[in-house]
């Protein structure tokens, strides 16, 4: 069976949109090529927000076959300052 085209990496796609966001905001892009980065900027807003709800997914899985339905708050064991 043929593997399906991986999604692009998220923290590739991330720093594209932070890329993104700096050009349109330095002022310099014309109309059209604003318009063009805004689209690319909303299609890549779409994959990593779906990127992090598959995470999210996975977390939710792992944690049910664990046989703990609800997630915990995070403590840093090693913070000592307390």
């Amino acid at each position: 069976m043929a593997k399906k085209k991986s999604a692009p990496d998220f923290e590739q796609s991330l720093q594209t949109l932070e890329a993104l966001v700096e050009r349109m905001e330095s002022g310099e892009l014309s109309l059209e090529k604003s318009l063009e980065a805004f689209e690319q900027g909303i299609r890549l807003t779409k994959e990593c927000q779906q990127a992090l709800r598959e995470a999210e997914q996975k977390v939710q899985i792992l944690m049910s076959q664990n046989g703990s339905d609800q997630l915990q708050p995070f403590h840093d064991d090693t913070d000592d300052s307390e």
